[in-house]
């Protein structure tokens, strides 16, 4: 057997996150991931950029010092080969490019600013192949800070995919119109008509934090029932009782019921009553888009 370490850089508009992979190669076997190592750091470019349009020097000098310490890690954990994308708050800021290049002179570390049909297909290409039965339909539903991203499979393969401008932090800044709630109601129910029975699969930190608050088994999925009460629950509590009661971090606590209110909706437009959550993402997918590519 033969081990790669593969290190994937997720720069979201709520944190940065630096996952460390164990890639193992087995003669005759597909390749198999583990994860060695994941680090997040709370980080939020789309306060700035969803409100002023820019990155702010205070927040460029903290992605860059964040940048700094990941390329140490990634060095101490013989990383073999790296990629850096950002998403939604750095392709939409005036200065994303500016940043990303400031980042590069001050640390080496190689930023891209992919779009958002990029972004959907990454996410999608993550081994969410072993929850997808061949004869159901399931929409993947991936929400960020910045932006929310759907893709629709059916009878085991990729339908339709598409980014909608719809995250957490956006939420939070009041900056998503009724229209574009609207747009993205229309396209869930459009591309989701034909099928019936379909199933949620849910990812992000968010979707993530609850399903542990759950206590259920880990490939256990959640109900529609079980979001909509608990959205009624958390809302209950202010900030402050989010963080020392329910046991959330301060920069989850504030945008946790936004990230209630896009599940529940999509999975309401689309008529789905359990959503899987295998607690992959962005990350994963940028791994396993390095290996795809060869080292």
């Amino acid at each position: 057997m033969e081990i790669k370490k593969l290190g994937a850089i997720d720069i979201g508009s709520n944190g940065v996150r630096l996952l460390i992979s164990n890639v193992l190669e087995t003669e005759g076997e597909p390749a198999k991931f583990t994860k060695a190592s994941l680090v997040r750091v709370p980080i939020r470019l789309g306060a700035d950029v969803f409100l002023n349009g820019r990155i702010s020097e205070e927040n460029t000098n903290r992605l860059a010092e964040a940048m700094q310490a990941f390329s140490l890690l990634m060095k101490v954990y013989q990383v073999e080969a790296y990629r850096a994308c950002a998403t939604s708050a750095m392709r939409e800021s005036l200065n994303g490019n500016e940043v990303a290049a400031e980042v590069l002179k001050r640390t080496g570390v190689a930023i891209e600013i992919i779009d958002g049909s990029e972004e959907a297909n990454i996410i999608a290409s993550t081994d969410i192949s072993t929850l997808i039965g061949t004869d159901k339909n399931y929409l993947y539903i991936d929400v960020g800070g910045g932006s929310t991203e759907f893709t629709v499979f059916s009878n085991g393969k990729q339908k339709k995919s598409r980014s909608f401008p719809i995250g957490t932090v956006r939420l939070l800044d009041n900056k998503v119109s009724d229209e574009m709630w609207e747009e993205v109601k229309q396209w869930i129910e459009k591309h989701t008509k034909d099928c019936p029975h379909i199933e949620a699969i849910g990812s992000g930190g968010n979707i993530n934090k609850i399903h542990k608050n759950a206590n259920v088994l880990e490939n256990a999925p959640l109900t529609y029932e079980y979001l909509t009460d608990y959205y009624n629950y958390v809302s209950g509590f202010t900030y402050d009782e989010r963080i020392k009661l329910l046991g959330f971090n301060p920069d989850r606590a504030d945008v946790i019921l936004y990230a209630l209110t896009v599940f529940i909706n999509a999975m309401k437009w689309s008529g789905a009553k359990i959503v899987h959550v295998p607690r992959i993402g962005l990350a994963d997918g940028i791994v396993r888009s390095i290996y795809k590519k060869g080292l």
